[in-house]
This record gives C-alpha cells, structure tokens and sequence, in this order.
C-alpha cells in the first residue's frame, strides 16, 4: 500500500482530491487538517484522519512520525494547504503577508524537508506541490499571494533536480480559477487591505468586480474535481510531468503571458482593471 498524506483537505481541492485517492485500493490516504473535526466525514470516504497544521512544527513532525510508524515512510506528499491574501503591495499589513508565507511556503518546505529522509532510505518517493497559474503570471491586487506561489514554483524546480537521484520525483500543479471558497477569502481580504477612498481604491473595486465575475463564469472557473483528477495523473504516473495546468483558460492566459510579454500583459490588466 502506498501512503498518500495530503494537506489541507477540509475543502476545496484537498477535499476533492481525498475523495478521488480514497477510492484506489493501492494507495491508503491520510487527509488532514487543523482541527480533524472539519474533516470527520472523509473518514467514511475510506480515509485515515491526523490533525496537521503546516504552521506548527509539533504538528508537522506528529503527522509525519504517525504516517512513517504505520508504513514505513511518507510515499506520496500532496502540499495542498494553502490560501490567497490579496490586496495592494504598499498597503497590506506585513502580518498578513507574513501569515501568507508561512502556509503557503514555508510550511510546505518544511513538511518536504520532514519527509524526504524516509522517501531516501526507501529510494522512491513522490511530492506534489498544488501552486498555480498565479505562479506563473501576476494580476494587480494579488502581489503577494503570487509572490508566494512564484516561490513554491522555485522550490519545486530545485527539489526536482536535488532529489531525482534518490528516487524521488516533484511535479507541480497549476490550477486556473477553480469553483472553491478560495474566491471568497481573496476578495474578503482584497477589501480588507484598502480604503475605498484611498489611492487605490479603484483598482481595488476594479479588480474585486472582476474577480467575482470571472469565479462565477463556467468557461473559466472549473470544479475542485477536474483538479483532482490531475492530482491523481500526477500521483500515479510512472514517470510525472514537471508541471500540470488545469483548465484550458489556465492554459490560455498563461501562454498569452509568455508570448505577450511584460508590457503588453500589463496593458491588458490596465484596461480590465482600469
């Protein structure tokens, strides 16, 4: 059996993703989260439930040892848990941007970091970082939350090179807008970083108009589910792809980016968020 411990699953993709693995009869999921009440019912979806908060080192060492005293070592790593904080560079508090990086990055560096000895010892291993399309093009208002995603990207890449010779192999997944409650934390903290009547007041009303109504477009905001599913290609995949783009709008606006270039994609964002 293979053990599969994924974070951050009490919603979303995490949920979704758990679901889907729990149903293979190879792999034995471990689904987690702060309070393991949020989660109760995964259980009967065939999970193993262990309480894990990525920004508690007590946590994430207790997860790690309960998995690797029951199998051996972590097999399969889903870095899922994380968030979007939004709001103008100048003028999001640093607490908030320091929250940001600790669950979105430096939680999952050290819960890599705490699984890759027994992944070693055993010479084989999977890590599936969950980034984004937001890691590979930025949009007015979502500085930091893209900062963050840009270096989960950073990582992966240098991981993948560190630990192939062990057996190891990283691949990242690239989500599009997907149909989750992450829509309605970025724009709750996006309203909550600036004064409506400060100087950018408008770019923030801009840019929450166009948020809502892009999450609420079927042709670009897709289910948790069609994540899922490429977590499962990525997980099971003799040999993984480095990255994994969801939705074929992810896929469009990241290569209109690349081909676009710099000053063309900003004069893009500057008529939509104008």
């Amino acid at each position: 059996m293979t053990a599969v411990l994924i974070t951050g699953t009490s919603s979303g993709i995490g949920r979704a993703t758990v679901r889907r693995l729990a149903r293979r009869p190879d792999l034995t999921v471990y689904a987690t989260a702060r309070k393991v009440d949020a989660i109760a019912d995964l259980a009967d979806a065939g999970a193993r439930l262990l309480p894990l908060d990525v920004t508690d080192e007590a946590s994430m060492r207790a997860a790690v040892a309960a998995v690797e005293a029951a199998h051996g070592q972590v097999d399969v790593l889903i870095n899922n848990a994380g968030y979007g904080e939004y709001g103008p560079v100048e003028e999001t508090p640093m607490d908030r941007v320091r929250a940001q990086f600790e669950t979105n990055v430096f939680g999952l560096a050290r819960l890599t970091q705490l699984v890759l000895p027994g992944m070693r010892r055993a010479g084989r291993g999977r890590i599936v970082n969950v980034s984004s399309m937001g890691g590979r093009l930025v949009f007015p208002g979502g500085g930091y939350y893209h900062a963050s995603k840009y270096a989960v990207e950073a990582l992966s890449d240098a991981l993948r090179q560190e630990v192939r010779p062990f057996g190891v192999h990283v691949a990242i997944i690239e989500p599009g807008l997907i149909r989750t409650g992450f829509g309605a934390v970025a724009a709750s903290s996006l309203g909550a970083g600036a004064e409506p009547t400060g100087p950018y007041g408008r770019m923030v009303a801009a840019v929450d108009a166009a948020m809502a109504k892009s999450y609420r477009n079927p042709l670009l905001a897709a289910p948790p589910e069609a994540v899922a599913r490429v977590i499962e290609r990525s997980v099971v995949a003799r040999r993984p792809r480095t990255r994994y783009l969801v939705t074929a709008a992810a896929w469009a606006m990241v290569h209109t980016r690349r081909l676009l270039g710099a000053r063309l994609f900003d004069a893009v964002n500057r008529l939509q968020f104008r």
